[in-house]
């Protein structure tokens, strides 16, 4: 009897590791097989600027590329308003299926510092996926500046306090805060000549209603050539191939002001971490194809990807870099 009982007893434990065995199986194989049958519908993809721009263009052509490696459509949402930000709080209250990403540009980073109030957390609602891109800026000035070198311009600017102006495409741009960037590395005081747009305040600079401008290096490039106006620094690691001869900041000898505009996907808050990397390896695999790659590098687009883990830290390193520069320069978002 009592070896009987000890029988039952081994049996009845096999039996209940066995279940437990199945459970944790099934706990680690539902999730797999759920990434693995993702998607089996349409995707959405909010952009959360207009058509035209270059976070359009980039989302056109990355959503294209990842229509054809899942086999299911991706829808492009533009979501333009309250600077970019309404794209992005769109996407904060979305189902967190997997089925609904956004663009976002540094507007991620800056919006904490930027407004008071806003209607989502950029930092807690949305989920970061990977990096897709870089442009790099440049620092451009009227022909009329004399100053050939970055170090021209601070010897310029140092010795005529608030006479040099700037334009840039709007408050709390990229351009807006890197000319305040430069403003605080090097001491100087610049006045800030906002425009509605890079494509005006690149206008304004031509006409010679302003001195200098940080854009877009692949739009200002043409301008740079034809001698319109006048490439001072680059704001990137490395020259670019299409201005061989202007050189970067840290070349001219300001360490510190590397500022490109970079793009990166998110999802909402709450989306399945196995869903989220399968997101990743397929935009991965997207923006390594030459075809893609290539039609990015001819825009001025560099593909640059990366793990979620590693994009979410580089989201919250810019935040407190961009956080600094906006408290510093006491700007309010419009």
């Amino acid at each position: 009897m009592t070896r009987s009982l000890s029988v039952l007893r081994r049996v009845a434990l096999l039996s209940a590791m066995t279940t437990g065995g199945a459970v944790l199986l099934t706990g680690t194989l539902v999730p797999n097989a759920q990434a693995q049958a993702f998607p089996v519908k349409p995707l959405r993809l909010i952009l959360p600027f207009p058509p035209g721009g270059p976070t359009d263009m980039l989302g056109r052509s990355v959503g294209a590329k990842l229509s054809e490696q899942v086999g299911q459509p991706v829808t492009v949402d533009n979501r333009p308003g309250a600077g970019g930000n309404l794209g992005l709080e769109v996407a904060s209250k979305a189902p967190a299926d997997g089925y609904t990403m956004v663009l976002s540009s540094p507007l991620i980073s800056i919006s904490p510092s930027l407004y008071a109030k806003l209607n989502y957390d950029p930092m807690k609602d949305l989920a970061p996926i990977s990096m897709l891109a870089v442009i790099q800026n440049i620092l451009i000035v009227h022909p009329s500046v004399p100053a050939k070198t970055l170090g021209d311009l601070v010897k310029i600017a140092r010795a005529n306090p608030g006479r040099l102006n700037y334009s840039s495409g709007g408050v709390g741009t990229t351009g807006h805060l890197a000319a305040e960037l430069l403003n605080s590395l090097m001491k100087i005081r610049t006045v800030h000549v906002p425009y509605k747009g890079s494509g005006q305040a690149l206008v304004g600079l031509m006409s010679g209603e302003t001195d200098m401008l940080i854009m877009a290096a692949a739009v200002a490039a043409p301008q740079v050539t034809a001698g319109k106006v006048k490439g001072i620094a680059l704001l990137s690691e490395k020259r670019v191939p299409n201005l061989p001869n202007v050189p970067t900041a840290a070349e001219s000898g300001v360490q510190g002001f590397e500022v490109p505009i970079w793009y990166g996907m998110l999802a909402p808050s709450g989306t399945p971490r196995e869903l989220i990397g399968r997101l990743n390896a397929e935009i991965v695999k997207a923006l390594a194809s030459p075809d893609l790659r290539d039609k990015l590098a001819t825009s001025g687009i560099e593909s640059r990807t990366s793990t979620p883990e590693q994009f979410a830290e580089f989201i919250r390193s810019e935040a407190v870099r961009y956080g600094k520069v906006i408290r510093d320069a006491g700007i309010k978002g419009e």
